[in-house]
């Protein structure tokens, strides 16, 4: 049973790690991949700690850049109104997340159902906004407006509803409202920084009294496991979208949803 385990947490936490940063909803793939391996978090533990592996990554791939940013803020207003950019972005999600935490955790993530469907239903429009003749006005991070970013920090609350995509939303409303693909890819890692350490602190406070350390060696292997395939991921997919937009990840949400539900329909 502990091998089992073992085994369920690496192959958890590289599914975490290899869908957080892309527009396929790292939540309900790893929703559904517990759901099916019968796997069951030890004191709530592991799925919080195994996207503090995923959040480790993306700073470590993007430490340069946060240093150089951080070093030009006294005396460059650009890096300054960049740094606006994200905390605007950021904001929404903040709020929405704090109030709505428990609805979304006790009823939203227990519906592997709408997951399905969401999963289905994101892809279709990821793949319609991808196939769109877009003329991009924005096609670097630092140049992007505090409208523009505030517009996209309202498109991630989307995200709330599992199933979604945290990156997926964001890109979508990026792309929308005049952005180019890799530049939209860009910034919803920027924005995944605060997001997703403000999400790990808020679900860490809310678990404090449930969670455990006992299974110990499970939690590290997936947290390494995020880690290492989440750095994999934010290295190459700028390269990838450059080169072949985001009609594959549409087309791999369809038919993840399909399969869930036909799983959900064969074994419950």
């Amino acid at each position: 049973m502990a091998d089992q385990s073992i085994v369920s947490a690496l192959v958890l936490g590289l599914i975490e790690g290899l869908t957080e940063f892309i527009p396929v909803s790292s939540t309900a793939h790893v929703l559904l991949a517990g759901h099916f391996l019968g796997f069951k978090s030890p004191g709530n533990t592991f799925a919080v700690l195994i996207q503090f592996g995923a959040i480790l990554a993306i700073l470590a791939v993007y430490a340069g850049k946060l240093i150089h940013i951080a070093m030009a803020l006294p005396d460059s207003a650009k890096a300054r109104r960049f740094v606006l950019c994200v905390l605007l972005a950021f904001l929404p999600a903040a709020v929405i997340g704090v109030i709505a935490h428990d609805f979304i955790k006790t009823v939203l993530f227990e519906t592997p159902q709408l997951i399905c469907v969401v999963l289905i239903v994101g892809g279709i429009l990821l793949y319609a906004i991808d196939r769109l003749s877009l003329k991009p006005r924005y096609t670097d991070v630092m140049d992007y407006p505090p409208s523009l970013a505030f517009k996209i920090g309202l498109f991630q609350c989307l995200a709330m509803i599992p199933g979604t995509s945290r990156s997926g939303a964001t890109i979508a409303g990026a792309l929308l409202m005049g952005t180019d693909k890799r530049s939209a890819a860009e910034f919803s890692f920027f924005l995944a920084m605060p997001t997703m350490l403000g999400a790990f602190t808020l679900d860490l406070y809310k678990n404090r009294d449930a969670l455990s350390f006992d299974d110990g060696m499970i939690i590290a292997v997936g947290f390494v496991a995020a880690f290492v395939s989440a750095l994999l991921v934010v290295g190459s997919l700028l390269n990838f979208v450059s080169r072949r937009g985001f009609a594959p990840f549409a087309i791999w949400r369809i038919l993840i949803g399909l399969a869930g539900l036909v799983g959900l329909a064969i074994w419950g």
